[in-house]
């Protein structure tokens, strides 16, 4: 055979098949990483491969956020606008330096470009954690990542509806009369820090229902410090609502404490489902089952009579006759 031959065999189709076909290419490299076959440089190449994707992924989202940058700072201005009876777009802002209004831009943006990004550069961090986690603690962190996320998104819009309402107040009260300019950064980062802890404070259920799922906590035992807990979420208000008014402070506390009830709710059924998959877990093999030790006594049961005799039968060739 030539070495033609050969490499007109190696270009065959089926040959192509072969090394096309998943089975062929051995174990993934999520399975490497599981079963820990990978050494400490291979985890480190991951990382960089991993870091490198999430930040093309977040450079992709700042250019897409510095084209929209300017209908969101339309959007964070409006309670602002209101409280000067404008129309948003047209509310004058007080700048410090000839370069802040670029470099708040790029804030902006980079904010935006996060946000947009997000699912993919998340992707990145899950792929390199996850296999160093067991398959229950994955199928954990899908139910409170996909909880977590509606749940940020509320707290950020409680968070604005609650700027609309307080900054009126905090506008009206102080020592100015009349229109007021505020510095634009300040302003900004104002709304966005209030945004942010909003939105962390929403996470509180996830937290509760984290501890409660991994053994840490009983539902019995967070019932039994409602109080406490009602009081803290009451104290978190009074302290992070720019509205000193009862309005917004009620309106967050009732909120958490709504979500800490719920949470408790979701630890009761998870407990009660625990509760009946491991009613003997804790027995020691040894242990003896509860079963019922007043046995009833065996009698002997009556006697049987002998069965008589029986004729044997008579040979086939001997009952009919010839013509017959």
């Amino acid at each position: 055979m030539s070495a033609g031959d050969g490499l007109d065999r190696r270009r065959s189709p089926l040959s192509l098949a072969r090394r096309l076909l998943p089975g062929r290419r051995g174990p993934s490299q999520f399975a490497r990483a599981a079963d820990g076959s990978m050494n400490l440089v291979e985890h480190l190449l991951e990382l960089r491969s991993r870091l490198f994707k999430a930040t093309i992924a977040v450079t992709v989202g700042l250019v897409v956020g510095y084209f929209v940058a300017d209908p969101v700072f339309a959007l964070l201005e409006r309670p602002y606008c209101k409280v000067n009876n404008l129309p948003s777009g047209e509310c004058q802002f007080t700048w410090l330096a000839p370069t802040d209004p670029f470099l708040q831009k790029l804030k902006i943006a980079l904010w935006v470009g996060l946000i947009i990004a997000a699912p993919f550069w998340l992707y990145q961090v899950w792929a390199f954690v996850a296999p160093g986690l067991h398959r229950r603690e994955r199928r954990w962190a899908y139910g409170f990542g996909g909880l977590a996320v509606p749940l940020f998104v509320a707290g950020a819009v409680l968070a604005y509806f609650v700027v609309d309402r307080g900054l009126h107040f905090l506008l009206e009260a102080g020592l100015t009369e009349g229109a007021t300019q505020l510095e634009a950064t300040r302003y900004v980062s104002f709304i966005t820090l209030l945004i942010l802890v909003f939105g962390l404070s929403f996470q509180f259920p996830v937290l509760l229902l984290l501890l409660n799922f991994s053994g840490m906590v009983s539902a019995r035992k967070l019932l039994s410090s409602w109080r406490v807990v009602v009081f803290v979420c009451f104290a978190f208000a009074a302290i992070f609502t720019p509205d000193p008014g009862p309005f917004g402070m009620v309106l967050l506390a009732s909120c958490l404490s709504l979500l800490y009830f719920a949470a408790v709710g979701v630890a009761f059924l998870h407990d009660r489902r625990k509760a009946r998959h491991e009613e003997f877990a804790d027995l020691p093999d040894d242990q003896i089952s509860g079963l019922d030790e007043d046995l009833e006594p065996v009698t002997a049961g009556e006697p049987v009579e002998p069965a008589g005799t029986v004729d044997a039968p008579t040979p086939l060739d001997r009952r009919y006759d010839d013509i017959t």
